[in-house]
């Protein structure tokens, strides 16, 4: 099947009151378990990369962009239910330019340490570069906090703090042509225990002023009936991250803990004791169950 056209997938989930899952990938088997439950489920999918952890300066290797949208290209071009490729999450423009080219349809540039007035400027020109090359943009307004110290902090940025002003939103849409907007609220990055609710009576307020697809970001820590009523409200994409590697960790320290040793039982034959097969079943598990509650499963 050929790469989906996002804009097209949102639509279709807001005609349907359904919400598209983007699943964030790693390496090459959680890719795999995010397709293997996309095509259990008949549910369409986004697949993708988190554009910041490829292209931090202090990772250990320089990562090559073009090798990960081919990856992720190829895998839903395999695939038999529809898949976008989604650049997730990219505060260097440059890398976001390139992976307009690298594959991926679906971009997505956000705030850094920029000002408002400086995002809406670097946004707007990377809505004009992706829509002459076919690729989607989704950008973020206001800011989550993180949990990932198991307290839910502040914002980093003041400049973006608080909740998604619905009257600046619109006016960023209307200015950017951004085609997805992720908004905050009450849903926390890298939630890494518990799950919280959102401000529903906010996000019709904002749904009221914007007409594009809203998105909503930390999925994993959403409070899974909080999450069904957003679906229907606007919401047209929740994204998950840190829930699949939570599971694929696990599922990774489990099989380590064995006498076994012949490395290729481990690594590769793909068998009952091979830890990467562990990890891409642990995925596939934990995708099927956030499939069911946005309600794609049989969608595609």
């Amino acid at each position: 099947m050929s790469v989906a056209a996002v804009p097209e997938m949102m639509e279709r989930a807001l005609r349907g009151r359904y919400a598209v899952g983007y699943f964030e990938s790693w390496n090459l088997e959680s890719l795999q378990g995010v397709v293997d439950a996309a095509e259990q489920a008949q549910a369409p999918v986004i697949l993708g990369f988190n554009g910041d952890f490829l292209t931090d300066p202090r990772r250990s290797a320089e990562e090559r962009l073009e090798l990960y949208g081919a990856l992720a290209r190829a895998a839903a071009e395999g695939a038999i239910v529809p898949c976008g490729v989604f650049f997730n999450e990219c505060a260097r423009d440059a890398a976001t330019t390139q992976a307009v080219t690298a594959g991926f349809n679906l971009v997505m540039p956000v705030a850094g340490e920029s000002s408002p007035a400086e995002y809406e400027r670097r946004t707007t020109a990377i809505c004009t570069y992706a829509h002459a090359h076919g690729v989607a943009v989704q950008a973020e307004l206001g800011e989550l906090p993180s949990g990932v110290t198991g307290i839910v902090g502040p914002v980093l940025n003041r400049s973006h703090s608080g909740m998604t002003d619905p009257e600046q939103a619109a006016d960023f849409v209307a200015a950017t042509g951004v085609d997805l907007l992720a908004v905050s609220v009450g849903n926390v990055h890298i939630l890494v225990d518990g799950r919280r609710t959102l401000d529903l009576e906010h996000l019709a307020r904002i749904r009221q002023q914007v007409a594009a697809p809203l998105v909503l970001h930390g999925g994993t820590g959403i409070e899974r009936s909080s999450l069904r009523a957003a679906i229907g409200r606007g919401v047209a994409l929740v994204q998950f991250g840190t829930g699949l590697k939570q599971r694929y960790l696990a599922a990774l320290r489990k099989a380590l803990a064995t006498d076994e040793r012949n490395p290729h039982e481990l690594l590769g034959m793909g068998g009952p004791r091979d830890v990467l097969c562990a990890g891409r079943c642990a995925v596939c598990e934990a995708v099927l169950e956030e499939l069911e509650i946005l309600g794609c499963c049989g969608k595609a």
